[in-house]
């Protein structure tokens, strides 16, 4: 039987904040995918390795969730993560990774096409939290949810996340949002152990609850309603307040791009995961212009309207 295969998201909205308690708002990415497979090589070996390390943690955590034993005959037996996600781009490589390995070792697996409720959606994060803890010390579990379940997800709160629709895409749309290439990976666990630094200041935390929740949220309503222009006025206000607090978040060399943006209202810059390095996001109205402000950046488009 084929393995299964395990695409990228993306976080359209709610980075940081939803360890706040902020709304977030998750999709696919299909252009990046992932499967587990069989084969054994020099190009293989090195994920072999990883899986081989992984194996031993589930086995020393959590056996009695997974067939640990399966687990680590497979990796023995030559088995890799054939995947080309970028890792440390914010698109949730090690997300896809999760949720592959859960569907295939997991004892008591929760079917999607089956168990579609909240309370399932909930034990699903929590599981996948705890895998995922392996690879960034802490983890919401988001990542690998959206990357099991393959489809748009609204984060209201840390426990409450059901599926959505989204407005139709246009496929000849002016507007758009794309991912910017920086160049390089960024690391999660750093970038995050910022973010805690800054909560412990009692004016960040103000101006994270009352500017930047406030601003994430009406993004998603709108984003979700179709609503541009009301969306692209909290973007403006949500790009201006994450270039002034999140600026150890933006990678270096897309500074001067994402202060471009504001200054020209052009498009606006928002980090796409955890930031550093890696992707980051952006949105605007009229893609050709915003492409020659950024002639010098590799972008991809991932939704037109």
């Amino acid at each position: 039987m084929k393995n299964p295969l395990f695409y990228a998201k993306i976080l359209l909205f709610g980075e940081y904040g939803i360890i706040e308690n902020s709304k977030g708002l998750t999709i696919p990415y299909n252009f990046y995918q992932g499967a587990l497979k069989f084969e054994e090589s020099e190009m293989t070996a090195s994920s072999n390795a990883h899986l081989r390390k992984y194996a031993q943690f589930l086995s020393e955590n959590f056996s009695d969730l997974f067939d640990t034993e399966a687990f680590n005959k497979d990796v023995e037996n030559g088995m890799y993560f054939d995947s080309n996600i970028p890792q440390g781009y914010g698109v949730g490589s090690s997300g896809a990774l999760v949720a592959a390995i859960y569907n295939k070792y997991a004892k008591n697996k929760i079917v999607i096409e089956n168990d579609l409720t909240k309370e399932k959606i909930a034990e699903l994060k929590l599981t996948f939290g705890q895998m995922e803890s392996y690879f960034h010390g802490k983890s919401s579990g988001i990542d690998p949810l959206i990357c099991y379940m393959n489809i748009p997800l609204l984060i209201q709160s840390k426990d409450d996340i059901s599926t959505i629709g989204l407005p139709e895409a246009t496929v000849n749309g002016k507007g758009a949002v794309f991912l910017i290439n920086s160049g390089e990976p960024g690391e999660t666990a750093p970038m995050v152990q910022i973010f805690f630094e800054k909560l412990k200041n009692d004016g960040f935390r103000k101006t994270l609850k009352e500017e930047f929740i406030k601003y994430n949220n009406a993004c998603i309503e709108y984003f979700v309603k179709g609503e541009y222009n009301p969306l692209f006025n909290n973007l403006q206000k949500l790009s201006v307040w994450a270039f002034e607090h999140f600026r150890p978040m933006i990678p270096q060399k897309l500074v001067n791009a994402w202060k471009t943006g504001i200054d020209t209202d052009t498009y606006y810059l928002k980090l796409c995961g955890s930031g550093g390095g890696g992707y980051v996001l952006g949105f605007t109205q009229d893609y050709d212009k915003a492409k020659t402000y950024l002639k010098d950046f590799n972008t991809e488009v991932i939704y037109r309207f």
